[in-house]
């Protein structure tokens, strides 16, 4: 057990025990940036519970500061401000969080599973009308990576794609994939505005003309179309497929918007919403403010009350030629979840489709309420909160059966070459694909690139930068602090056989070795190593794996300010020939940061490096 999570639950049963609450999973507890003005460990428990319990914030504080002090491993604790906890360690005791972290190795949050039901993850969703553009990368990176931290904490999570099928795209895609059939076989078309012109139909073109060369000849384009759609939707999943394998992105399941429709899913779903009074035919206004809005038409039409439940404006079902709208088949596809049986959803959405969060989360609460299931009041991270807590107090199997819907927004990635923007267009046929990048840059660097920053943040990707062999590259500056870890592995091996070759060094070591002196910057990285569960907790709570390359750029870099060190001065070096006790503290601490280095890098479905 860390010391923090020590200290966590020395704080709560204290309160208990005083207060008979039960006060588990109210307060915040870190590792101070700032030591020399706060400590090294400090918490708002004071302040955040002293209205619960109906006390003053530095009365509390002085109750909790009393029971801190008679804990063995406390050196200092310090109230500041208005009740801020802060907290001083001895030595000692950071350096037996070196023994947790090499024993315990990859901190799982808590043992076995959290939930029962997987929580139902929806990303990518492309349009199967190419393969996957640079647009499409970073959705598929940052929801796979989000489904790794919630499994690395317990969940069980469920990976789905939904294949947008049907529609005017999907006529568009069967079009150009007849275009480019006669064009192989020397025929002219007269190409339309809503063709697609990539160079990756013009070949599938002239694999069906070479396959089926006489069987649609004869035929009017018309009677042909459903066939050469169906050929062209099959085929550009299958590019998709291959180019989520090559970004180490596996779907659980690919739902299909043609099978909904034809299943009557979106009639029975508009029929379930018809009996709850959600539906109502009328003519809406035009949005204010706004020139033309892509689903607003003025006349009688079908509408969804989704104003009843927090979107801006009601929404149409029907569109005028009599075919459901794009919404109303999302409409049915919330609901084929729901009767599948998952409760928890997530939907990953690029920015440009914020306006869509509303309804969404609209029809996600009706459909809900049709079903007979109660709506979970509170966000994603409430849930998952709550979930860690009642793992963390053995008290699983309380797992809630009410709806969630949390929607992530991504902004946008912009790609250079050389300093240079780069144009894509896909109506054009212009531009980068998935594959492109891989082969450029590798899986690894694109993986890390594309959790590098808020998912809120745009991402600025310059091919260059990113195969540089610098600080400024920070997944080169990570793997590279792996690498020398080994280095220094390979070397010790050398002069001290005994202790093994490679990463795995005996557990049986003599760990009170390390009441050996270790230098301030040394004690510095382990008080980082100890605040590297939290990290995960947080990055899974809130879904925002940025934390977890940020955390491990900065411990890269504090590893690699040890090393620098050790070049300029011997006594600073991880091995010293004359001192076996004082080796075995500094590969240690080399052992822990290894663990977590390739602890992170796992979550991010990354492969670490040992040779560069």
């Amino acid at each position: 057990m860390s010391i923090l999570t020590k200290i966590q639950q020395l704080i709560e049963n204290t309160i208990s025990a005083a207060f008979q609450v039960d006060c588990v999973g109210l307060f915040s507890i870190d590792v101070a940036e700032d030591t020399a003005q706060r400590g090294e460990i400090t918490t708002n428990a004071a302040m955040v519970l002293a209205k619960k319990l109906n006390t003053q914030p530095k009365a509390l504080a002085e109750l909790l500061k009393n029971a801190l002090t008679q804990r063995s491993e406390v050196d200092f604790v310090d109230i500041a401000g208005p009740g801020f906890i802060n907290i001083t360690l001895k030595k000692e005791a950071w350096l037996s969080e070196l023994d947790d972290i090499v024993r315990n190795g990859d901190f799982p949050a808590v043992a076995g599973q959290i939930n029962e039901s997987p929580i139902h993850i929806e990303f990518v969703s492309a349009n199967p009308t190419g393969p996957m553009h640079a647009g499409h990368v970073r959705n598929a990176i940052f929801g796979d990576t989000i489904a790794s931290l919630l499994e690395k904490m317990g969940h069980k999570v469920h990976r789905e794609y939904y294949i947008n099928d049907a529609g005017k795209q999907i006529e568009a895609l069967g079009k150009s994939l007849y275009w480019r059939y006669m064009e192989a076989r020397g025929q002219t078309v007269e190409q339309t505005d809503d063709m697609y012109p990539g160079e990756y139909l013009a070949k599938l073109g002239q694999k069906v003309a070479d396959d089926y060369w006489d069987m649609w000849r004869v035929y009017p384009y018309e009677e042909c179309l459903e066939e050469f759609k169906e050929i062209a939707v099959s085929s550009m999943m299958n590019l998709i497929r291959r180019d989520l394998a090559e970004l180490d992105v596996h779907m659980d399941y690919y739902a299909s918007e043609k099978a909904i429709i034809e299943a009557g899913k979106v009639d029975e779903a508009i029929q379930l919403l018809e009996r709850q009074g959600d539906v109502y035919t009328g003519v809406l206004t035009p949005p204010k403010g706004v020139d033309s809005v892509e689903d607003w038409e003025e006349r009688p039409q079908m509408l969804f009350k989704a104003t009843k439940y927090g979107d801006d404006m009601d929404r149409p079902l029907r569109k005028s030629d009599g075919t459901w709208t794009y919404f109303a088949t999302d409409i049915a596809y919330q609901m084929d979840k729901m009767q599948r049986g998952f409760r928890k959803l997530i939907n990953v959405f690029g920015a440009d489709h914020c306006g869509y969060v509303k309804r969404i989360t609209a029809a996600t609460k009706a459909i809900a309420k049709g079903l007979g299931l109660a709506i979970f009041q509170g966000s994603f991270s409430d849930f998952a909160s709550s979930s860690l807590v009642r793992a963390n107090s053995g008290k699983l199997g309380q797992e809630s059966d009410e709806v969630l819907m949390e929607v992530k927004l991504f902004q946008i990635v912009n790609f250079f070459e050389n300093g240079q923007p780069i144009k894509m267009s896909k109506r054009a046929g212009t531009f980068i694909t998935s594959r492109d990048i891989v082969n450029k840059v590798g899986m690894g660097a694109t993986r890390f690139m594309m959790v590098s920053r808020h998912n809120d943040t745009v991402i600025d990707f310059d091919f260059q930068k990113v195969l540089e062999l610098s600080q400024d590259n920070p997944i080169f500056y990570i793997q590279y602090a792996h690498s020398r870890i080994c280095s220094v592995f390979r070397n010790v091996a050398k002069v001290f056989p005994d202790l093994g070759r490679g990463l795995e060094f005996s557990k049986e070591w003599p760990f009170s070795a390390l009441g050996k002196d270790l230098a301030e910057d040394e004690i510095a990285i382990v008080r980082r190593l100890s605040s590297w569960p939290k990290i995960l907790e947080q990055a899974a709570v809130f879904l925002e794996p940025h934390r977890i390359s940020s955390f491990l750029y900065t411990l890269a870099t504090d590893f690699h300010r040890l090393w620098t060190l050790g070049k300029r001065s011997s006594a600073a070096r991880f091995i010293n020939e004359q001192d076996k006790e004082l080796t075995i503290a500094k590969i240690t601490l080399l052992q822990a940061v290894a663990v977590v280095l390739r602890s992170g890098l796992g979550v991010l479905g990354i492969a670490t490096m040992y040779r560069m």
